[in-house]
């Protein structure tokens, strides 16, 4: 169950579907960063992406992955942390059998550029599970 409310349907660079509620969106750039929830499906996740200053991920509900480019798949649970560093190519989502809900932040808003890559494919999906 999320602690949030579900929030708006994401509909670009996801596999499945996803749903996103901002929590802080600075746009006063007190804080310099951003806040959000976000609930993925069972077999959703996002597509290959970096963050130019990194991302912070705090799991909240289900059960989901995270992957870096070249490495193993990390399975994630309620009360794990991942730290994103700077430019690193990574997906994360939900596993098969669960949906995943996690709160993402975005540090340094104002430079942090998040660059969408390309779907991640069912076959790297399904070796996240081995």
């Amino acid at each position: 169950m999320s602690i949030f409310e579900k929030g708006n349907k994401v509909t670009d660079n996801f596999t499945g579907e996803a749903f996103l509620n901002t929590l802080i969106s600075d746009e006063d750039n007190i804080y310099d960063c951003t806040v959000y929830d976000v609930v993925f499906e069972p077999s959703t996740r996002n597509n290959w992406h970096s963050h130019s200053h990194g991302q912070i991920l705090l799991c909240t509900d289900g059960a989901g992955f995270y992957q870096e480019k070249d490495k193993p798949a990390r399975k994630l649970t309620k009360g794990d942390v991942v730290r994103i560093p700077p430019n690193v190519v990574h997906w994360h989502g939900a596993r098969e059998d669960s949906s995943f809900t996690h709160i993402g932040i975005t540090p340094h808003k104002t430079e942090n550029i998040c660059t969408w890559l390309s779907p991640v494919t069912d076959e790297e999906y399904n070796e996240a599970d081995k």
